[in-house]
């Protein structure tokens, strides 16, 4: 069964990060900066959070614009990214094709960073925001 990355529920996102600290230490390295999902303030405290990652869309606009056909479609959404055949910061045509925002920049490697579907974020979410589910799961809850 094809998995993805679901936020559950946002507003329980207390901003700690720890989503983003766990995905880039998945590559093993330290910081944010290779973060493939985004917590951030919606407006202050009083406003709460907002957890940004792909979607997995079914046709996503990200890998229509590709000029090399770098981001190859996934089976059950979303894409899958060929490094090689990526033409980095003299394109950037994916991250400006994402209507959420969800390309994020791999500053030291120059591409996109593109959530695999891992979960491995979700492991350390601890107020349960963020869940891998199957295709479907969604529409059963």
């Amino acid at each position: 069964m094809t998995k993805r990355l679901a936020v559950i529920d946002s507003d329980l996102c207390v901003g700690c990060q720890s989503c983003m600290f766990a995905c880039s230490r998945r590559l093993g390295f330290a910081g944010l900066g290779r973060s493939c999902i985004l917590a951030k303030s919606v407006g202050g405290i009083t406003r709460g959070f907002t957890v940004i990652v792909c979607r997995a869309c079914p046709e996503p606009s990200c890998a229509k614009v590709c000029p090399t056909e770098a981001l190859q479609l996934r089976e059950g959404g979303g894409v899958r990214l060929d490094v090689k055949k990526c033409l980095g910061a003299d394109c950037r045509l994916c991250q400006q094709a994402c209507p959420f925002g969800s390309v994020f920049w791999d500053d030291q490697n120059d591409k996109p960073a593109i959530c695999v579907y891992c979960g491995y974020c979700a492991e350390y979410c601890p107020y349960d925001v963020i869940a891998v589910e199957g295709e479907g799961e969604a529409n059963a809850r």
